[in-house]
């Protein structure tokens, strides 16, 4: 790979003096700024989407409706929704009324952290890239992007169009490997979003400990779907196949291993066949619809895994590493043990695990780390509610795979090994802000209800001008501690037995005299509530 056009290692430091001196001119606490900066980024997307097609065709082998699907779409929703929404995101915020407090007018504003770092994955580069930079300018936040080093066409491209479209001061890329990236990680930013995998999330977060840095991570794993007999088969097929597949399985989002109930295996094994022949008649090799692995050492770590399972293997399994190309591949009768398990495969191999029913399946997912998403089909809502409930992940997606993450006013982000935090709409706006707390306290409530804080501690005489003197000393200091009680408030009812027990027999004694008064109760269905029919 060409490392011509990395970032000399020289020039990182000078970018991060460059960004952080342009945050603290204040450029953009331009709400209007901050909307032309941001539909620039819709521009720069928009006059140059062929040219991102090209990049990502050499970068990963991509058809290009997966670009526009996954790389420009959900891009081009997060820039207008910034756009139309910042006015209302960043307006002046006040808490719940508060008669103790009120005079002091207390109110917070979301500003902005500083310093924002991307670090971005090569499976969407453009999405992962631009995202973010739509949120850290919504914010009032200058960027730095950091592209994969394995895109570098994409690479390279995002480098030379921000700062044609862009503030030059407030927003840059670096370009390199892992050099580069150690360089970047030295220095200290306001805030680090990384998309990737957990080995490399420890070392960046370990990195910004030393700065006490907050960081936003984004980190895949294996997500799992549970199936259903009674769901639509061939639909579930169709969506699990195809989340599997899209961008060669090199997607966070992707499903990866299936479980379903022993007796079924066999028919949603048909079922995926008979989906995967629709996908690729002439083979996937030589469809324009698939994409390729991002390198030749992934393909060969792909065969590994391939090589080595005690499944067996349905269709594909076929790997053309210097190709980059790595066949769609079923295998069943996989078992949790098994060496497809081990790891994320981040590639086209889908696993079929047979379990004896759901509470086997729920056991499998509870024993390993939280993915990003829990997947089930069925049409029950039992069943999926028993799922979603005894189980933790980023997301809980019901017939479906993938799309969740381009849908509007949803966040997008991890729990445990599979993430933290969020970055996308109103919610990535929050993550890149802090929220500042205000009060003006007018020195007038000193008279009336704050004087009582200062020393010496229940001696009120000591500021005649603030206090009606009190002779006696057990008074000043009883005054004192109702004056201090009074700004918290009162505890809820204490939680015990005595307390059900008196529910009960207040609701016993009603409807004692409800029917001695010749009323009778009559309980209807749901939703119905009370019905009071008075006797004739």
């Amino acid at each position: 790979m060409s490392t011509s056009f990395y970032t000399p290692i020289e020039d990182i430091e000078k970018i991060h003096k460059r960004a952080h001196e342009a945050f603290r001119s204040g450029k953009l606490k331009s709400i209007a700024y901050r909307k032309e900066q941001i539909a620039q980024v819709g521009y720069l997307l928009q006059d140059n989407e062929q040219r991102f097609v090209d990049a990502l065709k050499l970068d990963l082998g991509r058809p290009h409706l997966e670009t526009i699907l996954y790389d420009f779409a959900v891009v081009y929703t997060e820039i207008r929704e910034a756009y139309d929404n910042i006015e209302k995101w960043t307006k002046i915020q006040k808490p719940a009324f508060n008669i103790k407090f009120w005079a002091m007018n207390p109110h917070m504003r979301a500003e902005p952290k500083g310093v924002l770092l991307a670090i971005a994955p090569f499976n969407a580069p453009v999405y992962m890239l631009l995202t973010p930079l739509v949120g850290a300018i919504a914010g009032g936040n200058a960027a730095v992007l950091k592209p994969s080093e394995q895109v570098p066409e994409t690479a390279k491209l995002v480098a030379e169009l921000v700062p044609k479209y862009l503030d030059r001061d407030l927003f840059h890329v670096i370009n390199g490997g892992i050099p580069e990236t150690t360089r970047v990680l030295e220095l200290q930013w306001d805030h680090i979003l990384y998309t990737g995998n957990g080995r490399v999330a420890r070392i960046i977060s370990a990195a910004a400990a030393k700065h006490l840095t907050p960081v936003t991570l984004e980190l895949g794993g294996k997500n799992p779907v549970v199936i259903d007999p009674r769901c639509d088969i061939k639909m579930a097929a169709r969506r699990v196949l195809w989340g599997r597949v899209c961008n060669a399985g090199q997607i966070c989002l992707a499903p990866e291993y299936v479980l379903v109930p022993e007796s079924f295996q066999d028919t949603f094994v048909e079922a995926l066949k008979e989906v995967h022949q629709s996908f690729y008649p002439d083979g996937a090799k030589n469809s324009d619809s698939y994409a390729r692995i991002i390198s030749e050492a992934q393909a060969n770590r792909l065969k590994k895994y391939i090589d080595s399972t005690k499944g067996k293997i349905v269709f594909g399994g076929e790997v053309d590493a210097p190709q980059r190309y790595v066949a769609p591949t079923l295998v069943r009768d996989v078992r949790p043990d098994d060496p497809l398990m081990e790891d994320e495969l981040f590639g086209p191999i889908l696993l079929i695990i047979p379990v004896k029913d759901v509470d086997e399946a729920i056991a499998i997912i509870n024993k390993r780390d939280h993915p990003l998403a829990v997947y089930a089909f069925s049409s029950d809502k039992a069943f999926l509610k028993k799922v979603f409930e005894n189980t933790k992940s980023g997301a809980a997606v019901a017939n479906e795979t993938l799309i969740s993450a381009g849908v509007p006013g949803l966040p997008m982000g991890g729990v445990g090994a599979s993430g933290h935090g969020y970055y996308t709409g109103k919610h990535m706006f929050e993550e890149f802000t802090h929220l500042r707390i205000a009060i003006d306290n007018p020195g007038w409530v000193d008279k009336i209800a704050f004087g009582f804080r200062f020393p010496p501690y229940g001696v009120r005489e000591h500021y005649p001008e603030y206090h009606t003197p009190i002779d006696d000393d057990v008074q000043q200091e009883t005054a004192t501690k109702e004056a201090l009680r009074a700004l918290s408030t009162s505890l809820p009812p204490r939680p015990s037995k005595n307390n059900e027990a008196s529910v009960v027999k207040k609701w016993g004694l009603w409807v004692m005299v409800l029917l001695a008064s010749g009323t009778s109760i009559v309980l209807s269905g749901p939703g119905q509530g009370f019905v009071k029919q008075l006797k004739a």
